[in-house]
């Protein structure tokens, strides 16, 4: 038995791969198939010409009406062969004769990518043909429109859950320590903390949302006083003298349990108590010295850096996230999760209220506009530029294969019209001279 013999590429094959090499991708089925098009139009367009010879040379030296055919024959030869030069001229040498001004996209295909990037950037990225595009299209209730389909917002919610899920639960331990040590602890300890904090104080206390907070703090007091009533007492008696009798003790103790326990029921019970509004005063006070008194900023600075500088509040940090970080990614996983549910509701009611609202349309389709004009105006330059380094790094010659695929097929038809309109021309020439003669 021979021994198999190394296949050797085929010319076909090796101008595929050093397509490849170059730039220019490997032909796909799309390739293949605009290739196969192209051979069939070329063979018409021939197959005309072969045909107008044929009937040139059967009818050549007749009269009558066959001189009318040998002359529109002859006209056609003249047209098909015309448009054949100009056609082939743009992609090779015609008979691969080194005429001047033929293969023009091989040689001249920087040219070529320039020019197209000057007038796609001149005619396509400019910031008023942008903007009215996206403002004429209406992409907001377009898309509030499609939105407003239950099925359609479901899909929204279940891909950015997926997303979301996957991106939480690529964030480590040591990014959120790093982003929080480098970035976030530095920040707070380089900034005023007092103002801040006493204009937020004075926000909420004229706001009355330390009302709530302090609710639950006495609803919460008052259940752990009735609830430990042995706890109490018996911290109040190991505060008594030592000479004190027992039984006097456990009596005076248990009396101020009870006088407690009446006291937070009135404060509670009591929107207008005093001690309601001792504290609403003592904390509009702080929020006013944080502000303005430089003895408690220094105070609120001091407590601040301890705060940063004690490492407890880091692994607290890291151990909150951890939790928050699990119980989002567990419902953004979950299906049937309430949150998911929740986001594909708000979405719905978002579009709702956007298909009926046609100025807050027309804000989201300004803002659109604006962000696009803008990627436009600081990134279109960069971006057409991929035309010329694309156009510059292919090889004349499959750069001039590669276009001829795409065009090459459509350019058959000059050759075709060009046999058609030349032989019409050449009778109406011959019938020209017939009667001038007559």
């Amino acid at each position: 038995m021979q021994p198999a013999q190394p296949v050797r590429p085929t010319t076909r094959h090796r101008s595929e791969t050093a397509g490849a090499v170059r730039g220019i991708s490997v032909p796909s089925e799309g390739d293949r198939e605009r290739r196969r098009a192209l051979r069939r139009m070329r063979s018409l367009a021939t197959g005309l010409l072969v045909l107008a010879a044929v009937v040139f040379v059967l009818t050549n030296g007749r009269d009558g009406f066959w001189g009318y055919v040998n002359t529109g024959a002859e006209a056609s030869m003249v047209g098909a062969i015309a448009d054949w030069f100009a056609v082939t001229a743009l992609f090779r040498h015609p008979l691969g004769l080194p005429i001047p001004h033929t293969a023009l996209i091989p040689r001249r295909k920087d040219e070529l990518g320039h020019g197209l990037e000057t007038f796609v950037g001149e005619n396509f990225l400019q910031a008023d043909i942008i903007r009215e595009r996206i403002e004429s299209a209406t992409p907001s209730l377009r898309l509030a429109r499609w939105l407003n389909q239950p099925a359609n917002a479901r899909r929204v919610v279940d891909e950015v859950s997926t997303v979301a899920a996957a991106g939480l639960a690529r964030v480590r331990d040591e990014h959120v320590e790093a982003l929080l040590g480098e970035a976030v602890f530095p920040r707070l300890a380089a900034e005023p903390f007092a103002p801040i904090l006493g204009g937020l104080l004075a926000d909420a206390v004229d706001d009355d949302l330390q009302r709530g907070l302090v609710d639950l703090a006495l609803e919460e007091l008052h259940g752990w006083l009735l609830e430990n009533p042995d706890t109490v007492t018996d911290v109040l008696e190991e505060r008594a003298p030592w000479w004190s009798p027992q039984a006097l003790n456990h009596g005076v103790a248990s009396r101020l349990h009870r006088e407690m326990v009446i006291w937070v029921a009135d404060i509670r019970d009591d929107p207008q108590h005093r001690a309601r509004q001792a504290f609403d005063s003592w904390l509009a006070q702080l929020a006013t010295s944080l502000q303005s008194d430089p003895e408690t900023q220094e105070r609120a600075e001091r407590l601040k850096e301890r705060w940063l500088a004690h490492p407890q509040v880091l692994a607290s940090s890291i151990s909150v996230w951890n939790a928050l970080r699990n119980a989002l990614t567990g419902a953004l996983r979950d299906p049937d999760s309430e949150v998911r549910d929740r986001l594909a509701a708000e979405l719905s009611g978002f579009a709702r209220t956007l298909v009926a609202d046609q100025a807050l349309q027309e804000r989201l389709d300004s803002l659109a506009s604006d962000a696009a004009v803008f990627i436009v105006e600081r990134y279109g330059s960069e971006a057409i530029a991929i035309i010329t380094h694309t156009i510059e790094s292919w090889d004349g010659q499959e750069a001039a294969e590669k276009i001829e695929l795409h065009v090459g097929r459509d350019l058959q038809f000059i050759r075709i019209n060009g046999t058609i309109v030349g032989g019409l021309v050449g009778v109406g020439i011959h019938a020209v001279s017939v009667l001038i003669g007559a």
